[in-house]
């Protein structure tokens, strides 16, 4: 490869970057602007588990989480649309990036049911069927890119507590 092909590819891939961070940044501002409105009234007169985090800290550590998903995502997209990538990769490469997609989309809905139409019912099962996409997503980063794969795990973290969180206010409030 010459140093103009290489020179295209990077720059290529440094868009693609942007982007692939861009897009789950844009998902959580959006559900932030929401959350917002609804945390120092509605969500302030819930009952919520003695181990509720600190309203403040959810930012924070969300944009952490859209940054790695945003890496995670463009690390996949890297591998198969690389040269050398053959017909099974990018295929891979399609279906992993769908599986994100689907996870992303789940993830974008959560906040507007939860916080928007004070659906805590409806949000837990949005948020069940989103873990189980977050698996999915990472068993096909897996097979791709561990790295990629790794690079997901704090969110699925994240995601248990919020699923075991959400389900326990939903109780907490009938």
């Amino acid at each position: 490869m010459g140093n103009a092909q290489r020179g295209q590819r990077s720059g290529r891939g440094l868009i693609a970057l942007v982007i692939s961070l861009a897009i789950p940044l844009a998902v959580g501002g959006i559900g932030g602007a929401i959350t917002a409105r609804a945390i120092p009234v509605w969500y302030a007169e819930l009952t919520k588990p003695t181990w509720n985090p600190p309203s403040w800290l959810f930012g924070p550590v969300w944009t952490l989480l859209y940054l790695g998903m945003g890496v995670a995502a463009w690390r996949i997209w890297r591998r198969g649309s690389a040269p050398e990538a053959d017909g099974a990769v990018r295929a891979a490469t399609r279906t992993a990036l769908a599986a994100y997609a689907l996870q992303l989309v789940l993830n974008a809905s959560w906040t507007p049911v939860f916080f928007g139409l004070k659906r805590i019912d409806l949000a837990f099962l949005i948020i069940v069927v989103m873990l189980a996409a977050i698996v999915e997503t990472i068993r096909r980063f897996f097979r791709l890119d561990r790295g990629a794969a790794w690079l997901l795990f704090p969110y699925l973290g994240w995601v248990i507590f919020a699923t075991v969180l959400n389900g326990r206010i939903w109780q907490r409030n009938p």
